[in-house]
């Protein structure tokens, strides 16, 4: 009998997939990064201005429709969304966002210093069972709630 040859095991390359991975058993998928919420606003460049006057946040980017004030280095942000832009029937969402800030220093002080400036509270400086909170409203109605620095 005859023997054959063993022809060379062959290279197999792995193609890169457009699927989806698939979970891994037991692992957590990854955590997806917060980077902005929305506030929509009827005049983006007021708002941005009654966010960086008021409470001192930067103005850190400005391209046209993407406003966005926040803290340079960090990675949360508020995107100023004009409503108008893109759709002029749409209405604004007055009301209570959601969104907080913590006052730093002393903060019945730091309210009355929001107040003085012109910002508008729907819940003034209160104390509660849990602790210090209110409530302003930037210029479309937009509630925010101001908390005491931890």
């Amino acid at each position: 009998m005859a023997k054959t040859a063993k022809k060379p095991a062959r290279k197999v390359t792995k193609k890169a997939s457009r699927k989806p991975a698939k979970k891994a058993a037991g692992r957590a998928p990854a955590k997806p990064r917060f980077v902005s919420v929305a506030v929509v606003v009827s005049d983006r460049n007021r708002s941005v201005r009654w966010y960086t006057e008021n409470f001192g946040l930067e103005h850190t980017v400005d391209m046209d429709h993407w406003q966005v004030v926040g803290e340079k280095g960090q990675p949360t942000a508020l995107h100023i969304c004009q409503v108008s832009e893109y759709d002029d029937k749409a209405p604004l969402e007055p009301g209570n966002t959601g969104i907080a800030f913590r006052l730093p220093g002393d903060f019945v002080a730091a309210c009355a210093a929001l107040a003085a400036r012109g910002v508008e509270f729907s819940v003034p400086a209160t104390k509660a069972e849990w602790g210090w909170w209110g409530m302003v409203k930037d210029p479309d109605g937009n509630e925010i709630c101001v908390l005491p620095a931890e």
